[in-house]
């Protein structure tokens, strides 16, 4: 469709398109929100489960796309399979360092309880080695897919256990007098209308991820630049930034809830839902530089921002956020040097 097309154009027209997956993406992120808090879930368990799951639609939504394209033989095995890879990947450590920084510096400090940390960042880590395991051998079949997806499920079920075992209704999004949070559906039928805009939304972010993926192809059969890398500075970049807005807004309201549980859940869910349903449904090829560079620098990155805030009492502060900035740069500058080819 776009083999002919101008460089210049795609560039265009790819541009276009991670907007609007973008866009689209956070509104399906607003609908969820406060489908979130029509059923009363507190803000930081929202936030790792139903927002970051939401937020987490791009990737998902190009796993989805890049798999159904190589069962149908739409676009090169190789290629799809290293581009989302790669902009899963890259989303994750953009997420856990720049960010997060970003996040930080705009709220003047984070700060997580330890038993937060125990129950989710060490998960996060725990989820991005399962990845590595499980792609050494340079390939994740459909049984590696299905490994992802239940370690998913079941992270998903010792969570809402132990939100029902620790429930707060003043940290549920309703105030003392027990009204709803702002944006959540006070009847059923508003409920379904939510929950038909997220899925309105979500048809136009695969649209958009097919049409992305696409022009990807394209540029990297014409630039020879490994499309794992492309995916990681790019669309990585741009999967990312619904964690960003979601995260930001949560500052502005003054609730640190949806933040905290949305930059570490996106984190979760990226690798264990996206790869492991995109694994199941055509499985992938994993290059070289995803289980020897992208993999291992996500989970030292994770490793040494547990360690970080567990010594530091849980508080994350602007010299923390300068340090995550230069974890960022460096990661990229040594991906772009050492492994742009895949």
């Amino acid at each position: 469709m776009f083999e002919t097309s101008s460089t210049s154009l795609l560039t265009i027209v790819g541009l276009v398109s991670i907007a609007l997956l973008v866009i689209s993406a956070e509104f399906a992120v607003r609908k969820l929100i406060g489908l979130a808090g029509y059923f009363r879930l507190s803000t930081t368990f929202m936030g790792v489960t139903v927002v970051s799951l939401a937020t987490s639609i791009p990737e998902i939504a190009a796993h989805l796309t890049a798999s159904v394209g190589i069962l149908a033989g739409a676009v090169d095995y190789n290629i799809a399979s290293a581009v989302v890879l790669g902009a899963n990947i890259g989303s994750d450590v953009v997420q856990q360092t720049l960010i997060m920084a970003i996040v930080v510096l705009l709220a003047g400090k984070l700060v997580y309880h330890r038993y937060f940390l125990a129950k989710t960042m060490l998960p996060m880590v725990a989820a991005t080695l399962l990845c590595l395991a499980l792609g050494w051998d340079r390939h994740y079949s459909r049984i590696d897919g299905m490994i992802l997806v239940g370690s998913y499920i079941a992270y998903l079920y010792y969570l809402y256990v132990d939100e029902r075992k620790h429930y707060d209704p003043l940290d549920n999004g309703f105030d003392e007098n027990g009204d709803a949070p702002e944006g959540a559906p006070s009847t059923g039928k508003q409920a379904w209308r939510a929950v038909g805009i997220a899925l309105a939304c979500f048809a136009v972010t695969v649209a958009s991820a097919m049409v992305t993926l696409s022009i990807t192809e394209v540029i990297v059969v014409r630039t020879g630049i490994g499309g794992s890398l492309i995916g990681v500075l790019t669309l990585g970049v741009a999967s990312a930034l619904p964690e960003l807005i979601t995260a930001v807004s949560g500052i502005r309201r003054g609730d640190t809830g949806i933040p905290l549980g949305t930059l570490i859940g996106s984190n979760i869910t990226n690798p264990l839902v996206a790869i492991g349903v995109g694994a199941v449904v055509s499985t992938y090829w994993a290059p070289g530089p995803l289980v020897l560079w992208d993999l291992p620098w996500q989970a030292i990155t994770g490793a040494m921002l547990w360690a970080y805030l567990w010594f530091h009492r849980g508080t994350l502060g602007k010299r923390g956020a300068l340090y995550l900035i230069a974890l960022y740069f460096a990661y990229v500058t040594l991906r772009s040097a050492f492994y742009a080819v895949d």
